[in-house]
């Protein structure tokens, strides 16, 4: 059996399969409950962690991961699958596509024996949620400016730092952080990626209040914070590259989505709410409804091709770069139209309008599509770079050690 040839048993094996996954969407992906708002995600990821329970008791989770660490050992014609039924379905587990679309596949990759087996099984099944912690108040954009140090102490790694940005740290079991292990080395090199108990003495996160009302993000202190040495992941002082590879990971997650094939989740939405405003026949109105239309398909289609790839051995590259952007543009188009569209409702409603408050805060949030996983130039400058062969920007701090570079916060 491979990915890239379909055999007629397996095309059998696949059409039962779609059955089995239609019917278990039918019976549970029904929706998350939300009682009022959800300002911490409390409610929502106790849904998601629930679904992805069930999912795992009915075989279903983890279907491209090996059995010995948990998943079912298929082939990504499988996941296909699953993603096309679940396209059709409310989506049940968004809150687990750090756990699951950066964290697992890193830790599948460069993890050892023993962390895999450790660490993915209970990440499969949700009782275990993940966070990323790379960013700090002085290396955005420019990760690789980073500050938080890891000092070696016997079987331990102390360390101390900031981040910040760091979605649902307040949720989480376990995080990946990357921190510099040796500052004589170029901005680059000299970074080491580990794997954080979240709720180990040392870790101190605190909330971020978001525009929308919201408390997703989080800064993350870390005082002294004692690591496990084997909870280093892959080489010493080559983190750089593991955040690389993270980083694609996390683009192809949030560009392609949790389904698969040509979805136009939004254009749908607005859609509704131009036909309850009687818009539905304005001509203004269908020329932008046109244009998040061409954007979403145009976005599904990069993300199949990604997601092609995948399936025949690639690992992400630049090209989910593409799919990231898309989402951007798409978010930054729909705010003002959405708002429009939604009328004075949008901005100040009653307490029995709850629509137009759902509605504000959904605009809200989609400000963050335009930053997280990389702002959109960081994005354009890949997609030149590493898509197109534009030449790069000048750089004059490749070859510097670290500790000589005054990059954000540093002193000495």
């Amino acid at each position: 059996m491979t990915d890239t040839l379909v055999s007629e048993t397996e095309t059998t094996d696949l059409d039962a399969f779609r059955t089995r996954v239609r019917a278990f969407l039918t019976e549970h992906a029904t929706g998350l409950k939300i009682e009022g708002a959800d300002p911490r995600s409390d409610q929502s990821v106790a849904g998601a962690r629930a679904f992805q329970k069930k999912l795992a008791a009915a075989g279903l989770a983890g279907l491209t991961f090996p059995k010995e660490y948990g998943g079912q050992g298929l082939s990504r014609q499988y996941d296909r699958v699953y993603r096309e039924e679940y396209g059709s379905f409310p989506d049940m587990a968004g809150q687990l596509t750090i756990s699951h679309g950066m964290c697992l596949p890193v830790l599948t990759e460069f993890g050892s024996d023993e962390q895999k087996a450790k660490f993915l099984p209970r990440n499969i099944t949700g009782e275990d949620l993940w966070c990323q912690m790379f960013s700090e108040p002085g290396a955005g954009s420019d990760v690789a400016s980073l500050q938080t140090r890891a000092v070696r102490d016997g079987d331990e790694w102390i360390v101390n730092g900031q981040k910040v940005w760091t979605t649902l740290a307040h949720q989480s079991e376990y995080g990946i952080l990357i921190a510099r292990t040796d500052p004589d080395q170029p901005k680059h090199r000299g970074i080491s990626m580990f794997i954080v108990d979240m709720k180990a003495p040392g870790v101190e996160v605190r909330p971020i209040h978001q525009i929308d009302g919201g408390k997703h993000f989080n800064e993350v202190f870390f005082n002294d914070l004692r690591i496990p040495a084997d909870w280093q992941v892959g080489p010493l002082n080559e983190g750089w590259r593991l955040a690389t590879a993270m980083l694609m990971y996390e683009r192809v997650a949030i560009g392609t989505g949790s389904s698969s094939g040509v979805s136009h989740l939004w254009t749908d939405r607005l859609i509704e709410v131009a036909r309850k405003q009687g818009r539905l026949s304005d001509p203004i109105v269908r020329q932008d409804l046109m244009k998040v239309y061409c954007e979403e398909t145009a976005k599904s289609l990069v993300s199949m091709r990604t997601r092609a790839e995948m399936k025949a051995g690639k690992a992400p590259g630049p090209g989910g770069s593409l799919g990231k952007l898309h989402g951007a543009i798409i978010a930054r188009k729909i705010r003002e139209f959405g708002l429009a569209l939604q009328g004075p409702s949008s901005v100040a409603w009653d307490a029995d309008q709850a629509a137009g408050g759902n509605w504000s805060r959904t605009m809200l949030t989609t400000f963050s599509a335009n930053i997280a996983g990389g702002t959109d130039e960081i994005q354009r400058n890949i997609i030149g770079d590493r898509v197109l062969g534009l030449p790069r920007e000048p750089a004059v701090d490749t070859h510097l050690p670290f500790r000589e570079l005054r990059v954000g916060t540093q002193k000495d």
